[in-house]
């Protein structure tokens, strides 16, 4: 598999190449514009990632996700949420690569078949990165009115939380 994957890339270069030049079309203009394109995008997209970026590194840094996780520990543990993996639930809608870290940390402290091994895996599958795909594609659209998109995103991340619990106290016992 891992051959195959290697040899999709140039295949797929090659491919184009030789379409090109069988039908006699122009490919490297077309090539040129899209990565241009892709620079304007870039360049648009930038300020959005940094201020989110930003804000995610204050956040981490001041302790203000530790000091939420352990204010809403005793209530959270009723619902049978791990104290582990509240943390995760706070900062997954912020960070892909700070929640992935912490999830590798749960998996090696808990191991992948404990209950809090099974609960972080399937949050980390089932939530998004909220802000930053806000971010990313509000900020491309260049639409400054996120009111809505945010209250269903939180929601729909709320549901991800509670379900993977659910499914792990239905499925696995405690």
């Amino acid at each position: 598999m891992i051959t195959v994957t290697a040899y999709i890339i140039p295949v797929i270069i090659i491919f184009i190449i030789v379409y090109g030049i069988c039908n006699a079309k122009e490919i490297y203009t077309p090539f040129v514009d899209g990565a241009a394109e892709g620079l304007k995008i870039i360049t648009t997209i930038l300020p959005n990632i940094i201020g989110i970026l930003v804000a995610m590194s204050m956040l981490k840094a001041s302790g203000a996700i530790e000091l939420l996780a352990n204010a809403l520990a005793p209530a959270l543990k009723l619902i049978g949420m791990p104290v582990d993996i509240i943390p995760l639930a706070l900062l997954r809608p912020i960070s892909g690569s700070g929640s992935l870290g912490l999830v590798s940390t749960i998996i090696k402290t808990h191991g992948p078949d404990s209950y809090t091994g099974r609960i972080a895996s399937i949050m980390m599958g089932s939530t998004e990165t909220i802000f930053y795909t806000i971010a990313l594609y509000y900020g491309v659209a260049k639409i400054k009115n996120i009111r809505h998109t945010l209250t269903a995103a939180l929601v729909a991340d709320l549901t991800g939380v509670i379900g993977s619990i659910l499914i792990c106290r239905l499925f696995f016992a405690l």
